[in-house]
């Protein structure tokens, strides 16, 4: 995972009014990950009320508020589709999801619930998309909930609500990832979303 996934998804909870905390600093490639070492993030929701429903397995912004605190696995495979096949023989997707990991989750960002219980830990994966054909999409969608998989978000839905949040008269001084979507944004190459309708753009000049 590169720091510019890992950076998207901060920026897109923070934008979200979350407290977010990265574990590690360092990349691990020569042996096996600790269960510290498997997880990417852990966020907080400060402003989560008590009584709120789960929210959808397809995360999107509005779902957030539902979201007390969740440990994070970041996949930046962006040349790929989650499909089942790939699911099914890459165990390192769910290697976060280990009783391991999800306790040092818990000591790491303890929240006391009721009576000085733990409060859940919503367990959400990172990825760039799943297929969109039938039945494969809705295969996916399964093997991630069995493997205990809470929710999805994927790097489209965090761009552009990103895309969206950003002004182009704030200079981001302190964030590289907003600073260049405002750049982008100022120099007509990313409009927001509600911008990009079917027909709204305009077509590229015949040469």
């Amino acid at each position: 995972m590169s720091a510019i996934d890992e950076g998207i998804v901060r920026e897109y909870f923070e934008q979200n009014g979350f407290l977010v905390r990265q574990v590690r600093k360092y990349q691990v490639t020569a042996r096996r990950k600790s269960g510290d070492e498997e997880i990417d993030l852990i966020v907080y929701n400060p402003s989560w009320e008590r009584g709120s429903r789960r929210p959808d397995f397809l995360l999107f912004s509005n779902e957030l508020p539902l979201i007390q605190r969740a440990v994070i696995s970041v996949k930046g495979w962006h040349t790929n589709v989650f499909s089942p096949g790939i699911l099914k023989s890459s165990p390192e997707i769910f290697r976060f999801l280990e009783q391991n990991v999800l306790k040092e989750a818990t000591r790491l960002f303890p929240v006391p619930g009721p009576a000085g219980e733990e409060s859940d830990l919503t367990k959400i994966l990172v990825l760039p998309s799943l297929p969109t054909a039938e039945p494969f999409r809705s295969q996916s969608v399964a093997v991630l909930k069995e493997r205990g998989v809470d929710a999805i978000i994927s790097f489209r839905a965090m761009l552009q609500d990103l895309i969206d949040r950003t002004e182009i008269n704030q200079n981001y001084t302190k964030s590289d990832t907003l600073q260049v979507i405002r750049l982008l944004k100022n120099y007509d190459l990313l409009n927001d979303s509600q911008l990009d309708l079917p027909g709204t753009r305009p077509r590229p000049a015949r040469p």
